[in-house]
């Protein structure tokens, strides 16, 4: 993975360029592309934890920042939280292509019970942009929802991310 040193410097601070340390030292305008990325990394589920998540919005507002545009793969995360919907944890374990993921429900009951969930948000992004639960993303819930309730952790909702869209399969009683 590429390594970012993003800064602003005092001579551009007036244009708003962030600029890009090269390994040589050479200094150039951060790409967008960049900019979301350094974003991405540095939105930390700190910011969330010990929270109650019963509302979506801030589960919502995490994830708009999240899994942003920038991500041009798919990726499948989980949103951990303790009897009181208090955020345990937020793990990103599968990771996919352009326009799938593969998840394993076996897997993710295996991390709910590890680290002490009683209750999980199932996320994932369109980098298609297109914020609609397709009939694949349907299914999976349904299987994942059955497969939590056999060890008593409960789904409350799958939410997919496209760009500053983020679609709540719950409020939309899919599942």
């Amino acid at each position: 993975m590429q390594q970012y040193s993003l800064s602003l410097d005092s001579d551009t601070l007036n244009a708003g360029a962030l600029l890009v340390r090269e390994a040589d030292g050479a200094v150039r305008a951060a790409s967008r592309k960049e900019i979301l990325t350094v974003a991405r990394e540095l939105v930390n589920v700190d910011e969330l934890h010990g929270q109650d998540l019963s509302q979506p919005r801030l589960v919502k507002d995490f994830l708009r920042l999240r899994l942003n545009a920038a991500l041009e793969h798919e990726v499948c995360g989980l949103v951990l939280l303790d009897s009181q919907h208090r955020l345990i944890d937020y793990l990103e374990p599968f990771r996919g292509t352009i326009n799938q993921a593969s998840v394993y429900p076996r897997e993710i009951v295996k991390i709910a019970l590890h680290r002490n969930a009683l209750s999980v948000f199932l996320v994932h992004n369109h980098p298609s942009g297109l914020a609609e639960a397709s009939p694949a993303d349907i299914a999976l819930t349904k299987h994942l929802k059955q497969a939590l309730a056999l060890v008593d952790v409960r789904l409350l909702d799958h939410f997919i991310v496209a760009g500053a869209t983020v679609l709540s399969m719950a409020e939309r009683g899919l599942f």
